[in-house]
């Protein structure tokens, strides 16, 4: 049994994961709260970002924390090429032609990834924010520590922009009613993209802040993305403080999960949680039908 004494270093820990986890979540289910879609190359998004932060510093010498700008804006770009390139097509067609066509994006961003730049492992060495803080006898890697603060502002600032600003509220009109927000003038063709472009931007900012520590690869995307999608329905579909939410308990469950029961089994316990919450309340921590 590991010491008891360790266990707020741990939950730190585990919140500081859970709120990386919270910003690709948020991303994912915005774009299923107003299209009731699936986006199976989410993950994929997050690669593309985190290439985009590895490039312009193995290229130029920008740190990821000086592109990241650079990171979100070539991600809202990507988010706003896929709905007009891939989505559009299938936005009528059955759902099964939606699952496979996102599905298929992510096999050609994965692919492509490995064809342009090989499956090695990358690492960013020496960026600016290096070390460690400590405060209160808990410690916590400076990396680490401004992407759980980058992921919870950027959290807020989606949060905010969805309920307090006219563009937000189309949105939620759309996602509630499209042709009734067609009759009230609200342009679904161009929310839709914006939502995707806002959607994949989310990732922009993760894989910016990730790239600071994490190893880049072809695939890590699916690290984050599975349990991005566990977060979105333990949450609620279409509720962004309920992927915060889940995405905090994730990273904490986790965590504690390896502790105490072993690295091996903490992904399971995570999808215990979830299949017993959903059985408990189907619409999530925070979604309502």
């Amino acid at each position: 049994m590991p010491e008891l004494s360790i266990l707020p270093q741990m939950v730190l820990s585990g919140m500081l994961i859970g709120f990386i986890y919270a910003l690709v979540s948020v991303g994912l289910t915005l774009i299923y709260g107003v299209m009731d879609i699936v986006n199976f190359a989410h993950g994929e998004f997050l690669m593309l970002a985190m290439y985009v932060a590895f490039w312009l510093y193995a290229l130029i010498g920008l740190d990821p924390l000086l592109s990241l700008p650079v990171s979100v804006l070539a991600l809202f770009v990507v988010g706003v090429l896929t709905y007009k390139l891939v989505i559009q097509r299938v936005l009528h067609a059955p759902m099964s032609a939606q699952i496979f066509a996102t599905f298929g994006l992510m096999v050609l961003l994965q692919n492509g990834a490995q064809f342009l730049w090989s499956p090695d492992y990358h690492l960013i060495q020496e960026p600016l924010l290096a070390g460690r803080v400590e405060f209160l006898g808990l410690y916590a890697g400076k990396p680490q520590l401004f992407a759980a603060v980058g992921a919870l502002l950027t959290t807020g600032i989606v949060y905010w922009f969805i309920e307090r600003t006219e563009t937000g509220r189309a949105l939620q009109a759309v996602a509630e009613d499209r042709e009734a927000a067609a009759l009230m003038g609200v342009n679904s063709d161009r929310t839709f993209a914006l939502a995707w472009g806002i959607g994949a931007a989310c990732v922009g900012v993760a894989g910016a802040l990730l790239a600071n520590y994490y190893y880049i690869f072809p695939t890590v995307g699916t690290v984050f993305v599975l349990v991005a999608f566990v977060a979105v329905a333990l949450g609620g579909f279409g509720s962004v403080p309920g992927a915060l939410l889940a995405g905090v308990i994730i990273g904490i469950v986790e965590v504690l999960a390896g502790l105490f029961i072993g690295p091996a089994y903490k992904e399971v316990i995570v999808y215990i949680l979830y299949m017993v919450v959903v059985l408990i309340r189907p619409q999530g921590l925070l979604g309502e039908w």
